[in-house]
């Protein structure tokens, strides 16, 4: 039956159809999609806990059997971030000094809670570790966002930070040019999206759309110059299938994790070492990376070319030989 015998407008029947559509992937979300799929480690070596000051449970991943400074490692943030981001500078660093992979509160192994999620939150977690476990100053690598958050832990407890290594971090992109979850952060904007992706009808179902393995592969691209490594899109198939994996991630869409003047409020502060791997990346920019380098003499800033994000993934040769002469090994 058309339109015009219905009695509906073709605008009513979009409506409808839309409605459907929506309410038929709700309730394929509920009842047919797996969200206890089988989690392996991320990293296979010794996982421990720590209980933060907040009252959560955090995992992270540790290999003592090196001497000398702890390396501490960050992985990113996004739908389906874990310490697989981490892996090859776990694998090539182990055995040579004692090395460290936290799951950061909502991802991995770590406590993944319906709880308020915060810039302040990641940069205590972060903290947590060096302060409960690592017991010395270390040398701090973070990768995107959780650069951020590392930096503001720099900033808040230097005591607990001999270098800062950026991987791609965020906060550099001119306002211009930053994706809209970004910018939903410099107003409300993100407080509405957030009530919005959260709703509970469907909220594990928006996250589920992100999660899936398409959807997965194709943010990864935007994060590798060749192929995606497939060991870290299955990995993120599946960190990203537990229960409550969603409620971190969609602060994360919302915008609300990114803090809007973080060179101001946050790395032009810093006074330690501070070394940034950059080239292009899918969903940050640079543009004003150079003017932070000419400025602060205590930053160093290396091209690791041609990569998008991910070089320890695709250069990592090129990007242990920059860390190690930043650290003087070289």
């Amino acid at each position: 039956m058309d339109s015009k015998h219905s009695g509906l407008s073709p605008l009513s029947l979009g409506i409808a159809a839309l409605a459907g559509i929506g309410g038929g992937w709700i309730a394929y979300s509920h009842l047919g999609i797996n969200h206890q799929v089988p989690l392996p480690l991320a990293i296979e070596t010794d996982q421990e806990r720590i209980v933060g000051s907040s009252g959560r449970s955090m995992s992270y991943y540790v290999d003592r059997s090196g001497t000398g400074r702890p390396i501490v490692l960050i992985h990113s943030i996004n739908a389906a971030a874990s310490s697989y981001e981490m892996k090859p500078l776990f694998e090539h660093y182990r055995g040579t000094r004692p090395i460290y992979a936290l799951d950061l509160p909502g991802f991995g192994f770590s406590e993944r809670s319906d709880v308020v999620y915060s810039p302040d939150l990641f940069a205590e977690a972060i903290i947590d570790l060096l302060s409960q476990r690592v017991n010395e100053a270390a040398d701090v690598i973070a990768l995107s966002l959780g650069c951020e958050f590392a930096a503001r832990a720099a900033a808040r407890m230097p005591s607990l930070f001999h270098s800062l290594t950026l991987i791609s971090p965020s906060g550099f992109t001119d306002r211009s040019n930053k994706v809209s979850s970004q910018r939903a952060g410099e107003s409300d904007t993100s407080d509405k999206l957030y009530s919005a992706f959260s709703f509970p009808v469907w909220s594990q179902a928006f996250y589920d759309l992100l999660a899936t393995k398409p959807s997965i592969q194709f943010f990864l691209q935007r994060s590798f110059e060749g192929s995606v490594d497939a060991a870290l899109c299955e990995y993120a198939y599946a960190t990203s299938h537990q229960p409550g994996a969603r409620y971190a991630p969609l602060y994360f869409v919302s915008g609300k994790l990114f803090t809007p003047d973080i060179r101001e409020e946050i790395y032009e502060k810093l006074n330690l070492p501070v070394l940034v791997l950059y080239d292009r990346d899918g969903f940050v920019r640079f543009d004003t990376l150079s003017d932070m380098l000419a400025r602060h003499s205590n930053w160093q800033g290396v091209r690791i070319a041609p990569s998008k994000g991910l070089p320890q993934f695709e250069k990592l040769a090129e990007t242990t030989r920059a860390i190690d002469q930043f650290w003087g090994l070289d």
